[in-house]
C-alpha cells in the first residue's frame, strides 16, 4: 500500500468519524478546513502556491474556504480519491504526502482529549525517518542552538550545527511532528533548560 495511501485511508475514516467542526492542531481550522487544504493542494497548483507564498496567499483562501463550504460527504470524498491523474501528486504520492498525510493524520487526533503515540512501525517509520532528516533541516534552521533528532535504537541525526546542543529523543512519529511545530508530541529533552525552550518556542514551520 505505501505510508501516503494508508494515512490517506486513516484519516478519511477519521474525518468521517468526527464531522466536518473537529478542532485540530492547526488551529483555527476545523476538520473541514483542512480537508480543503489537502484537496486544493493535490487539485488546485494554482491556488496551492499560496500555501508558501504570501502574494497569492488570498487566492489561496479563497479556493480552500470553497471547497470547505462543499458537502462533508463530498469533501472527505475528495480526499479519500486523492489526486487525479494529471496532477504531480499522483506521481509521486509517496514521496511528497507520507510525511503531509501523516503529520495531518495525527493533527485530527491529537486534538481529542483521550489521543495517545501510535506503536512505533518499522516500514512507516523507515519512511518517515527519511522524509523527517530533510524537512528538519528547514524546520529547525533558525534554532540559535545546535538540535540533534535521537531515535531510540540510537541512530541520530544532527538537523542544525551550532553551539550548546538540544538533543530530542523520542519515536521516528513523535520527532517528525516536533519538527513540524507541533507541541503534543512524547519527546525527551537534554540541554540546558533555556536551549530547550528556545527549541521548543521556535517558529518550526516550513
Amino acid at each position: 500500500m505505501g505510508v501516503a495511501r494508508d494515512e490517506r485511508r486513516l484519516l478519511t475514516e477519521l474525518f468521517a468519524e468526527v464531522g466536518p467542526d473537529a478542532p485540530t492542531l492547526c488551529d483555527p481550522w476545523r476538520t473541514k478546513d483542512l480537508a480543503a487544504h489537502l484537496v486544493l493542494r493535490e487539485r488546485r497548483p494554482d491556488a496551492a502556491a499560496g500555501i508558501l507564498l504570501k502574494p497569492l496567499a488570498r487566492h489561496t483562501q479563497k479556493v480552500q474556504d470553497a471547497y470547505a463550504a462543499k458537502p462533508w460527504a463530498e469533501l472527505v470524498a475528495l480526499v479519500r480519491t486523492g489526486p487525479p491523474k494529471w496532477s504531480p501528486y499522483a506521481l509521486l504520492d509517496e514521496l511528497v504526502n507520507s510525511v503531509e498525510y501523516f503529520v495531518h493524520h495525527e493533527d485530527v487526533r491529537r486534538a481529542r482529549s483521550d489521543w495517545e503515540p501510535r506503536s512505533p512501525d518499522p516500514a512507516r517509520d523507515a519512511v518517515l525517518w527519511k522524509g523527517l532528516r530533510s524537512a528538519a533541516r528547514l524546520t529547525y534552521r533558525n534554532s540559535p542552538v545546535a538540535v540533534v533528532l535521537r531515535r531510540p535504537d540510537g541512530e541520530s541525526a544532527t538537523v542544525k550545527a551550532g553551539p550548546n546542543p538540544v538533543v530530542l529523543t523520542g519515536q521516528v512519529s513523535e520527532l517528525l511532528l516536533h519538527a513540524f511545530g507541533r507541541d503534543r508530541v512524547d519527546v525527551e529533552y537534554d540541554g540546558d533548560p533555556d536551549d530547550v525552550k528556545a527549541v521548543n518556542t521556535l517558529n518550526r514551520s516550513v
